[in-house]
């Protein structure tokens, strides 16, 4: 790849110096390119996945894979980022040092409650929202 970037500063320049470039270079990569497609079809044909699988996985982090979600949703509220993150953090630090649940710690915090209402917490726990554009992604890239 890395001969094919070098080659552009030459490539209307039309003599022999590098021309292997653009007869070797340029097919292995597309070789190349053809094998890394093979190889993720295949993986992509023989994923197993496991939902429940996954759930227990999220909820091995007490909830605080959401808080990047929540962090975003007081940015939309009007705080600033730095305001958001500083308010989000010290609970996401807790849950891992005491185990506690993300969504719990969220609803003690007094700062917090003064953004979000209970409502607004326990819509961050509906996943079907980290879901909710596939369908527009796929119609944007052929697959109807």
């Amino acid at each position: 790849m890395l001969s094919i970037y070098e080659d552009m500063a030459l490539y209307h320049e039309r003599d022999i110096s590098h021309s292997s470039v653009e007869r070797v270079a340029l097919v292995d990569m597309v070789t190349l390119l053809d094998y890394m497609l093979r190889r993720m079809s295949k993986i992509i044909e023989t994923l197993n996945v496991y939902p429940k699988r996954m759930l227990q996985n999220i909820g091995m982090t007490n909830n605080v894979i959401y808080s990047q979600r929540v962090l975003t949703f007081l940015i939309d509220k009007g705080l600033s980022r730095e305001e958001s993150y500083d308010l989000i953090q010290p609970i996401a630090i807790d849950c891992y040092e005491t185990g506690k649940d993300f969504f719990i710690l969220l609803e003690e915090n007094k700062k917090v409650s003064t953004y979000l209402s209970k409502d607004d917490i326990k819509s961050f726990k509906d996943l079907s929202f980290y879901s909710q554009n596939v369908n527009s992604i796929y119609k944007r890239v052929g697959i109807d």
